[in-house]
């Protein structure tokens, strides 16, 4: 049972990771590059295997895997900042 509640609290967190870095990747890069669709094997079939980015039709886009880091180091980088912020009011 605790391996299943576990595997359900990552998906979710999961989850959180690929729309945060997906919303970072959008905004940062202005609208180029686009990040993998839902459900597809867009990487599978043309990034190689453990590919965080690939190129398709001279446009960049970020895998999953991509989207994930992407979304972790924003999470990271806040809390840094809110973390020295916090310090600097202190």
């Amino acid at each position: 049972m605790t391996e299943l509640v576990f595997a359900v609290l990552w998906s979710a967190v999961e989850g959180l990771l690929i729309l945060t870095g997906a919303l970072v990747v959008r905004t940062a890069s202005w609208g180029r590059w686009r990040t993998e669709q839902w459900g597809s094997n867009e990487a599978r079939i043309f990034g190689a295997a453990g590919a965080l980015s690939f190129r398709r039709e001279g446009r960049r886009v970020v895998t999953t895997n991509g989207l994930v880091f992407a979304g972790l180091l924003f999470y990271v980088l806040l809390v840094v900042v809110v973390g020295l912020s916090r310090t600097a009011l202190a």
